[in-house]
């Protein structure tokens, strides 16, 4: 990885229903940090337990509505309409666990889409890309071309802003030699 992790991707299978009134930036901490102590558990006698890092990125409007990935290929053109034009939200999660402790943090972008036409909207859809993405797209592929302005960090939309994990959530575990080492070049980090 381009960060200097070498990570291990185990899947925490946790529920993610929404609560009840529960604000988006809340659910998708609440949602990276269940799924980081839930692999966190499932290490706790392995005294060897490495470092968990996990994360959670949804997709929402100014209205507080998440959109979560589309159920269908009319689901999906249904979501795209509803972002075409305008402006929406995406929030990541993240929650680091070390040594049983977890800190967790969230980052939120503004993305702004061009107005779009039925014919994209279709041709996106058959394309198959936004079948299990958040929102219905993913701006790491063809999505990038739906998207007129971004506001915040690229890579909260993509789903790990790493500079902040690395800084705020990582480096005070690991002091800052974690941040100068990868800096350097190291790529061994666990």
């Amino acid at each position: 990885m381009q960060a200097g992790f070498a990570p291990t991707v185990e899947p925490a299978d946790i529920e993610e229903t929404r609560h009840a009134g529960e604000a988006p930036e809340s659910l998708v901490e609440r949602l990276a940090k269940t799924k980081a102590e839930a692999v966190a558990h499932r290490h706790a006698d392995d005294a060897s337990s490495p470092a968990i890092l996990a994360a959670d990125t949804i997709v929402w409007l100014e209205s507080g509505e998440v959109l979560g990935k589309p159920r269908d290929t009319a689901h999906a053109e249904e979501m795209l309409h509803e972002l075409s034009g305008a402006t929406h939200f995406v929030s990541t999660g993240a929650a680091f666990v070390k040594d049983g402790s977890v800190h967790s943090l969230v980052d939120t972008a503004k993305v702004t889409f061009y107005e779009l036409s039925d014919e994209e909207i279709a041709a996106y859809v058959a394309s198959g890309e936004p079948s299990d993405k958040a929102g219905a797209y993913g701006i790491q592929g063809r999505g990038r071309l739906l998207v007129k302005h971004i506001e915040g960090d690229f890579y909260t939309i993509m789903g790990l802003p790493l500079t902040r994990v690395v800084r705020e959530l990582m480096a005070p575990s690991y002091s800052t030699a974690l941040v100068e080492d990868i800096l350097r070049g190291g790529n061994e980090h666990a």
